[in-house]
């Protein structure tokens, strides 16, 4: 049997912004851009289910230690949901548990029932999700047919609307905080209403601080790499373009060297409390930094990256 040739992996350094395909798992479609890229590190910001679709950051070397940054961001979604339905994953790659009739609804009714879910909410994660108990993944557990009771954990919807509705289907336009599900979203929903519901699409549209992304399809990747390297690094973001929101620290010679050995500096003139992006005299990014009130600048994640 001939073996297929060995990538040869590289050390690059950015951030991806893919626009997942339906199908595939976060996990699948970071390992597809990594052979893409040849890039010898990656990892992904916070799952989107096989069944979403959009943008999916795709952190490369020395980017990964942004990807815990990214995954607490705010995020934004466009859902679909059908009431009258509840299936076990809680949406419609699941097995229907439940059907019932949907009661005559006006457009007062659902507005009531959307703004209890806004704000800081009590949430349920649903069973079929990345979520680990005891070490396992709720999702391994739920397909052995375990029950698990699932304490409510609090998370922040800071925007939920009605875009549009057709029959039993909504659409909706979510935005939320870290550790939000809006496959629960749909589930409470459908619970407020009377009748059940579960999600039947969902694309991500932007993340912090990527709120007008331009995202890259897989067979726009593809296409790139027939093309050649410059092409294909053309979709990699450099690894500051994950900290643009955030205010901006210049340092001198010797502050720059005491961030790089790790130690931490004083700085009465700091933008703001809290995290920053700091910089060299000669614009390479050297670390994120936190901040206090008394301008001591703690470092939260260092960079080591290239020259140029």
């Amino acid at each position: 049997m001939k073996r297929s040739p060995r990538i040869p992996f590289r050390d690059l350094h950015g951030i991806v912004l893919l626009d997942k395909p339906p199908g595939l798992s976060s996990n699948q479609a970071l390992q597809t851009v990594r052979r893409l890229l040849r890039a010898s590190k990656g990892g992904h910001t916070g799952a989107l289910d096989p069944l979403a679709t959009g943008l999916l950051p795709l952190c490369f070397g020395e980017a990964t230690k942004l990807a815990g940054s990214l995954l607490g961001a705010r995020k934004a979604y466009l859902a679909e949901c059908r009431l009258g339905v509840t299936t076990d994953t809680a949406d419609s790659e699941g097995e229907v548990v439940q059907q019932r009739p949907v009661p005559e609804l006006d457009d007062a009714r659902v507005e009531a029932a959307l703004a209890r879910l806004r704000g800081r909410i009590l949430q349920v994660p649903p069973m079929y999700s990345a979520l680990k108990q005891g070490g396992e993944r709720l999702y391994a557990k739920a397909r052995r047919g375990e029950t698990v009771e699932l304490a409510p954990r609090e998370v922040e919807v800071h925007r939920l609307e009605l875009l549009a509705r057709e029959g039993d289907t909504l659409q909706l336009r979510v935005e939320c905080g870290s550790g939000t599900y809006v496959r629960s979203l749909a589930v409470d929903l459908g619970e407020d209403l009377g009748c059940g519901a579960h999600l039947t699409a969902l694309r991500r549209i932007w993340v912090e601080p990527f709120r007008e992304p331009r995202m890259v399809t897989l067979t726009q990747l593809e296409q790139a790499v027939e093309q050649g390297d410059e092409a294909l690094l053309a979709w990699l973001l450099p690894v500051s373009a994950g900290l643009s929101d955030l205010p901006v620290l210049r340092l001198d010679e010797t502050q720059s060297m005491a961030i790089s050995r790790g130690q931490q500096i004083v700085l009465p003139g700091l933008p703001e409390v809290g995290h920053c992006a700091a910089y060299a005299s000669d614009g390479a990014l050297l670390a994120l930094l936190e901040a206090d009130a008394e301008g001591r600048a703690r470092i939260v994640r260092g960079f080591n990256l290239p020259p140029g």
